[in-house]
């Protein structure tokens, strides 16, 4: 969960940096204007798939069995993704025709003064937090089955279980539990009917008493 964390942070956090930095350049005696580029201006890939890696977080606690081997393999199919947008970004002949779109968006005669300058932080973030959601992906669709999921105690179709409550104390317990201290006891924890079966809704007679002795006058 932590390397998924961590890789879906980096991708959200690159998007943001500066990738690559041009210079357009217009007729006339006007000197070259500088042009910088996100990792959002060059593909959206990074910030997308940062998002859906947090996602993942969330569907790996609530699926179990073959559902989170499911989620791991999107989240690492969603790494791979990443790794070929930020390398597909990156090319020199992207980065020409990035900045050559920026230069017709702001003024139809400017043309790219030269190659476009690539920095590394941006890329480097990206690609790392790419890997690591490929690593946190592939190790969560081998493994996941085996982790603990979410707990089962609130489940409606989790069937109760009995407890045998010896004070008040491991009553309260076993409610809090969600046990059901009552299917230990015989018939479900009804009490038997002392009384006979004709005798059915009357009163047992008194117990008969000793007579006592008269004392003497």
């Amino acid at each position: 969960m932590l390397g998924l964390a961590a890789g879906a942070g980096l991708l959200l956090a690159a998007a943001g940096q500066q990738w690559a930095t041009g210079q357009l350049t217009a007729p006339g005696p006007v000197p070259p204007v500088p042009v910088a580029l996100t990792g959002a201006d060059l593909t959206g890939a990074p910030s997308g798939i940062g998002w859906a890696g947090l996602a993942g977080i969330a569907g790996l606690y609530a699926t179990r069995g073959w559902a989170r081997r499911l989620v791991g393999a999107l989240v690492a199919a969603g790494g791979v993704l990443a790794l070929t947008s930020v390398w597909g970004a990156t090319r020199p002949d992207a980065l020409m025709e990035a900045v050559a779109k920026n230069a017709t968006d702001a003024a139809g005669t400017a043309q790219v003064a030269a190659a476009p300058h690539l920095a590394a932080l941006g890329p480097a973030m990206a690609g790392g937090g790419a890997v690591l959601l490929v690593l946190a992906g592939l190790l969560s669709a081998v493994r996941a089955p085996a982790w603990p999921g979410m707990g089962t105690r609130y489940d409606r179709d989790a069937a109760p279980r009995a407890t045998r409550a010896e004070t008040p104390a491991d009553l309260w317990k076993s409610l809090d539990a969600g046990d059901d201290p009552t299917l230990d006891a015989p018939d479900g924890g009804r009490s038997e009917d002392p009384a006979g079966p004709g005798d059915a809704g009357e009163p047992a007679p008194l117990a008969a008493r000793p007579a006592e002795p008269k004392e003497n006058h």
